[in-house]
């Protein structure tokens, strides 16, 4: 199906786009804030900008768009139209994804991926996020 915006309009409707407090990174927030985790939010100094940090804890934890970063589920699938911009836009930003998870873990930092297809059970999710942050950090790493 043909996009029935005009170039100004979609362009608009991308600009709009939220990278930062996004639904799901707030939910995550409140749900962990609730737990009595304190953080810090999208530290400049570490590679990918990370969500939500613990700096004690040398652990960050990122909360993705399951289509923006092509997660495997029902909410990642590619889009049917413009696979030319598509197809190499969302490769490339799992590609950067893996790149800045291998750098977090050369520095010493552990990583936690919440994806967005996980706000579907807050109680699973609530139970990842505190074994992850309760876990002792591993030796040399």
């Amino acid at each position: 199906m043909a996009d029935t915006r005009t170039p100004s309009q979609r362009r608009r409707i991308m600009q709009s786009v939220k990278t930062k407090d996004t639904g799901p990174e707030m939910a995550v927030r409140r749900l962990l804030h609730r737990e009595g985790f304190r953080y810090r939010l999208h530290h400049q100094g570490l590679p990918g900008r990370p969500d939500i940090v613990f700096p004690g804890r040398r652990k960050v934890i990122f909360v993705h768009g399951c289509f923006w970063h092509g997660h495997d589920c029902r909410l990642g699938r590619p889009p049917k139209s413009k696979l030319e911009y598509w197809g190499p836009k969302l490769l490339s930003n799992k590609e950067r994804d893996q790149r800045i998870l291998r750098e977090l873990a050369e520095s010493g930092w552990a990583t936690l991926t919440v994806w967005q297809c996980e706000m579907e059970n807050m109680a699973e999710l609530r139970t990842r996020l505190i074994r992850y942050l309760e876990d002792a950090p591993e030796k040399g790493g």
